[in-house]
């Protein structure tokens, strides 16, 4: 090998180590790479499923709580509708009454109702055939014996003292102008109570308008009763 073989192989070697030392660096800086995007994925690839648990969570927490609140809706209407179910049945009982309980209630809230003691009371066209009379008179008879002095007790007792305490009683009436309600002649569709009408002034008291006045007051104790 002469001189210039000698330098063209030196060369050679050189330059090969040179490309050797230029292909591993490149490999190293390329599995430094890989390893980075190798890693920088996995990140994102757990960020994005720390994401997707988050999101799912937080859809569960909402699906959650919207059915909680349409349960809670759905046992409120159902409350609801057993107290409207139990006032019903409050209606349909005043209404199965016996004939005398249910004239001397009707008696006790005309004369309630009654401010001057000459109103007239209306009733449904059944109501006022059937019990109409009845319920005027003891609600007359209530209303005089309120204004009426009271016999002594050896005198009242007596057949005489009887007959003078109704007396007594009437006359009470008529001075005190009370006791002298009177059935009209009119008659309205209504189920159950009457209405007294004094000329352009009336209170109602059908059961319908008694038991709506009464069930805001009523609901929550029908309620604690219906539930507890």
């Amino acid at each position: 090998m002469n001189g210039i073989e000698k330098i063209t192989a030196r060369i050679q070697q050189d330059s090969q180590k040179e490309i050797d030392a230029i292909l591993a660096d490149a490999k190293a800086k390329a599995a430094e790479i890989t390893a980075q995007a190798q890693a920088e994925a996995k990140a994102a690839g757990e960020e994005i499923l720390a994401q997707g648990r988050r999101a799912a969570a937080e859809r569960e927490d909402r699906m959650a709580s919207t059915a909680q609140m349409e349960c809670r809706k759905a046992m409120l209407t159902a409350k609801q509708e057993v107290i409207e179910e139990a006032f019903q049945l409050a209606h349909k009982k005043l209404l199965a009454l016996p004939t005398e309980q249910y004239v001397a209630l009707l008696a006790d809230l005309a004369v309630q109702a009654s401010t001057t003691g000459r109103e007239k009371l209306i009733f449904s066209p059944s109501h006022r055939a059937q019990l109409g009379k009845a319920v005027v008179m003891a609600a007359n008879k209530k209303l005089a014996e309120a204004v009426a002095p009271k016999l002594p007790e050896e005198v009242a007792s007596s057949k005489a003292g009887a007959i003078l305490d109704k007396v007594v009683t009437g006359a009470s009436a008529v001075l005190n102008g009370t006791g002298m309600l009177t059935l009209a002649e009119e008659t309205r569709p209504m189920d159950g109570g009457f209405i007294l009408s004094d000329g352009a002034v009336e209170v109602n008291c059908t059961f319908d308008t008694l038991i709506r006045l009464q069930r805001g007051a009523l609901a929550g104790e029908v309620a604690k009763v219906l539930f507890e």
